[in-house]
C-alpha cells in the first residue's frame, strides 16, 4: 500500500508521539509556548466553571491546566497513543475529562455550544484547513472564545529564505512543499492576516494576537549558544505582542470572542 501523501489526509501523530513530545513540548521553546498561551488564556481560566472543548488536544498540557481550575473539559484527537498519554497526565494529576478518538470535524457535529474552544496547532495538519476551522469556531457559543494557536506561513518562509541553497526554488514554486522538509513542518502553515481576516467575517472580533518566537527561531544555533538565554526571552516578551512582530513568530495564537447574536 502506498504512502499517505502528506497534506492530503489530517496527520496522525501515533508514529511520532516520542518525537512529538520531546521536540515540542520537552524543550525551553515547548515551555515559552505554553507561558505564553497561559497569559493569552488567564482570564478565562479565572472565570467560574466553563464548558470546554479541546479540539486535538495532543498531550493535554492546556487542557490539564483548565481541568486543574474546575472547568468542564472535552477532549478529542485522532491518535489513539496522544489520547492515551493525555488520559494516563489527567489520573495522575486527578483530574477528570471527557475522551474521545475521533476527527475535530466529527466532533463538532455531535457537540454543544461551549464557552472556549482550544484548536491549537492543529489546522496546519488539516487536509481542510478552513472548511474545519469553519466546523470548529460553529461550535462556540456567542459570547464565547476560540482559542487559535498555528503554524505561522510567513515564519515559514522567512526562516527557510535566510536558509537559502535548495529551499529557494521550493519556496517560489508552493505546489512542491507537500512531503519536503522534516516530519514536523506542517504542509499547510497558515496566514496569520488571512485568520483575523476569516475570523472578523465569521462573527469573531479579535482580542488577543501574539507572536510566539519571534526572533528565536531565526538564529543558528551557535548564535544561540554565544547569547544569554534571558535576554533573548526577555527581548521575546518584550515584543511577542507587538505588531510589527507578532506576525512574525513561529507559531501565532489569537484569541478571538464570538460576538453575541444581538451584535451581529
Amino acid at each position: 500500500m502506498a504512502p499517505k501523501q502528506r497534506g492530503k489526509h489530517d496527520q496522525n501523530f501515533d508514529t511520532l508521539i516520542d518525537k512529538f513530545a520531546d521536540h515540542i513540548y520537552g524543550t525551553v521553546k515547548g515551555e515559552w509556548r505554553l507561558k505564553l498561551l497561559k497569559e493569552d488564556l488567564a482570564s478565562l481560566h479565572d472565570r467560574e466553571c466553563l464548558d470546554i472543548w479541546d479540539a486535538g488536544c495532543g498531550l493535554g498540557q492546556m487542557a490539564l491546566w483548565f481541568a486543574q481550575k474546575g472547568h468542564q473539559l472535552t477532549c478529542c484527537d485522532i491518535s489513539y497513543k496522544m489520547l492515551a498519554r493525555s488520559q494516563e497526565t489527567f489520573t495522575a494529576a486527578g483530574c477528570q475529562a471527557d475522551f474521545h478518538q475521533i476527527s475535530s470535524q466529527e466532533m463538532a457535529a455531535t457537540l454543544p455550544l461551549q464557552d472556549l474552544v482550544l484548536f491549537h496547532a492543529v489546522i496546519e495538519w488539516l487536509a481542510k484547513p478552513l472548511e474545519t476551522l469553519e466546523s470548529v469556531a460553529d461550535r462556540v457559543k456567542p459570547g464565547g472564545h476560540l482559542s487559535l494557536l498555528f503554524f505561522n506561513y510567513h515564519s515559514f518562509v522567512y526562516r527557510n529564505a535566510l536558509k537559502g541553497t535548495w529551499r529557494l526554488p521550493f519556496l517560489l514554486d508552493k505546489s512542491k512543499w507537500f512531503g519536503k522538509g522534516k516530519k514536523l513542518t506542517p504542509p499547510h502553515p497558515q496566514k496569520p492576516e488571512v485568520l483575523v481576516r476569516w475570523l472578523e467575517s465569521h462573527g469573531f472580533e479579535v482580542e488577543t494576537i501574539t507572536g510566539i518566537r519571534v526572533f528565536h527561531d531565526y538564529m543558528e544555533a551557535e548564535v544561540l549558544a554565544a547569547s544569554e538565554a534571558e535576554s533573548l526571552w526577555s527581548l521575546e516578551y518584550q515584543c511577542c505582542r507587538k505588531e510589527v512582530y507578532r506576525m512574525m513568530g513561529k507559531y501565532v495564537h489569537i484569541l478571538a470572542k464570538r460576538k453575541p447574536i444581538s451584535d451581529l
